[in-house]
């Protein structure tokens, strides 16, 4: 039996030059937001409760909780819009496609009973709203001629709805039923956000032409705007109001956020600019914010978050992170107290976790390259990417000294390390079986097979070398030479992964036609036969501690895990680990498994054996 106990969510999907867009709910201090094909919820008082909502075919853009919070409506990239039960089973309600294009912002009516979308289509299908429970339109919402960004409903009697895109415009709407009223047109560049105060008495704009615009609530006329004096030097791209419906927080490319006090005649002076933490460049540029109950939330492009105190401009913000690319590769540190481990994606992202507290830093390689092989001592990184180079870089805490390169001839499908003399690394190409002395090539061995995966024993005079036919081959290794003794035949599909078992009695290897098969290292015999119930490539696999337990993660979205004195039969199954499919495992101790996956996600599951 596995239960889950840790989740480190993933950052949200960001575009450059995009806002994007994130749901509170005040009364559980719960956040939402969209990567991939999930909907992310976690608690700011909370970080480990995270959870995610996976059911839409296409990437998702928007999720909005229901004023009674018993409901969310999320909406993807095709124009589907969900509706669904944010408890118990989480149950559909409803499904609708509003429109025929991507959907960029939803809201719900105060009442909770219409829902207003908008975003990109054809004709005139730039915006809609419907009665949530039956789709049913509620007005006709003429205006528009390009992609509309944003779109809110009035939060008080007499509804009103406002819109506003990439036309430069700001649409004003009365209802229901809904017809256009006016545009506005005091924008000279794409309008991003819109929305109005808590108290419906006004709303704001803001633009990529750098300024915010207040309007009156009920008529749609322009009362003010925010200040020139501290104004932001680069597109706003979000804003939210204070509870209170006082003050305004705002988000952009200059990197800033800024407090902004909204007078009742509608000038907005600046309060306060908040000055996040990143980790340099574009990545830095500010592109969602939300502020619930005393919390400033800020998104950066690279998927930082700060949490910054509004009663307390003193207090240091809180921040934290998440892969926003697929979290390919794990390394576990179970020594280290507290219990750390690495997570990596193939953008170049290396991520720290301290299990029981959640994001632990960001490592900042001076190689700021993408990553398809990792491994990792606690003093030591190994990495290489899309060319042919294997990067050695040291680790001292959180900081990464200066790399030293070793090309290998061929791009690596596989780095290991001999953990009694971490000096010595085994690299594997399409077509050859290179040796590493620290970052000097000592030897190459050229093969007539191609190579797809490798292992190398932790004293590094065996290696076991995967091939596209299936066939594991046994080396032995004296200095620079590496000579075959043995060929394995029981995989019928192209070997993606092996690992020896900490007490080196065994391996096991994985194949993308879904078998895993454990072997008796000292005969060579299959050690546990029908390892055979993914029903896809396996990605990865790992050892317990004690050699007792093997996990494998697939593309079929599941962890299986095996113990090797049992018959395969007698298993313990994740189903629906990560969403489209696990590509990282690692256990922590023996009744702890973590696992990554192309959701992003890092996840740390508390196995029950029988």
């Amino acid at each position: 039996m596995a239960q889950l106990q840790e989740t480190y969510a993933c950052s949200p999907a960001t575009e450059r030059g995009r806002g994007i867009l994130l749901a509170g709910d005040a009364k559980t201090e719960t956040i939402a937001y969209c990567s991939g094909r999930s909907v992310i919820f976690r608690r700011l008082d909370a970080p480990l409760d995270a959870w995610a909502y996976t059911e839409h075919a296409y990437p998702t853009t928007v999720a909005r909780f229901s004023p009674n919070g018993e409901w969310v409506a999320s909406a993807d990239a095709s124009g589907c819009v969900r509706v669904w039960g944010r408890n118990g089973d989480r149950a559909l309600k409803a499904e609708f496609r509003p429109i025929s294009g991507r959907v960029d912002d939803l809201r719900w009516s105060p009442d909770g009973m219409r829902i207003v979308v908008s975003g990109d289509g054809k004709g005139k299908s730039l915006v809609r709203a419907f009665m949530w429970d039956s789709g049913s339109t509620v007005g006709e919402f003429d205006g528009h001629s390009k992609r509309v960004l944003s779109c809110d409903f009035k939060p008080t009697r007499p509804f009103r709805i406002v819109t506003c895109g990439e036309d430069f415009l700001a649409n004003y709407y009365e209802g229901p039923p809904f017809k256009f009223k006016h545009s506005i047109r005091d924008h000279t560049n794409f309008v991003n956000c819109i929305r109005y105060s808590p108290d419906g008495t006004k709303f704001i704009t803001v633009s990529s032409d750098k300024k915010g615009l207040i309007y009156d609530g009920k008529t749609g006329d322009k009362i003010g705007e925010l200040s020139s004096e501290g104004s932001h030097t680069g597109s706003i791209y979000a804003v939210s109001w204070s509870p209170d419906s006082k003050q305004v927080l705002t988000v952009s490319a200059d990197k800033t956020a800024k407090v902004w006090d909204i007078s009742e005649d509608g000038s907005g002076t600046l309060n306060r600019t908040l000055v996040c933490t990143g980790i340099g460049g574009v990545d830095d540029m500010l592109v969602g914010c939300l502020w619930q109950n005393d919390n400033l939330v800020t998104v950066s492009l690279g998927g930082t978050f700060n949490v910054f105190s509004a009663s307390n401009p003193d207090k240091d913000p809180v921040s934290f992170a998440g892969h926003l690319k697929t979290a390919s590769a794990l390394a576990l540190f179970p020594q280290s107290n507290p219990r750390t481990m690495l997570s990596t994606s193939y953008d170049g992202v290396i991520l720290k976790w301290i299990q029981g507290v959640g994001y632990g830093g960001r490592l900042i390689r001076k190689n700021n390259t993408q990553i398809k092989c990792f491994v990792a001592t606690e003093e030591e990184l190994i990495t290489s990417g899309y060319d042919n180079k294997v990067f050695r870089i040291p680790v001292n805490g959180d900081q990464c000294g200066d790399a030293e390169s070793a090309d290998v001839g061929g791009q690596p499908n596989a780095l290991n390390i001999a953990l009694q003399q971490p000096e010595f690394a085994l690299v594997t190409t399409d077509s050859a079986i290179v040796l590493l002395n620290k970052s000097n090539v000592t030897s190459t061995t050229k093969v007539s097979y191609t190579i797809t995966s490798s292992a190398v024993s932790p004293d590094g005079t065996e290696a076991i070398v995967g091939a596209q036919d299936g066939k594991l081959r046994i080396y032995s290794i004296s200095g620079d030479t590496v000579t075959e003794e043995a060929v394995l035949e029981k995989h019928r599909g192209p070997i993606t992964t092996i690992h020896y078992s900490p007490d080196v009695s065994m391996f096991c290897s994985a194949d993308s036609n879904r078998e895993a098969v454990a072997w008796d290292r000292a005969t060579r015999e299959v050690k546990v036969k029908n390892m055979l119930f993914h029903t896809a490539r396996v990605n990865c696999l790992a050892w317990s501690p004690d050699s007792r337990f093997v996990a494998t993660g697939s593309l079929d979205t599941c962890a299986i895990i095996y113990d090797v004195d049992k018959p395969a039969a007698s298993r313990t199954t994740i189903k629906g680990a990560h969403l489209g499919g696990v590509h990282g495992i690692s256990f922590a101790d023996n009744d702890t498994l973590v696992t990554a996956g192309e959701d992003a996600c890092i996840r740390v599951w508390k196995l029950t054996h029988q």
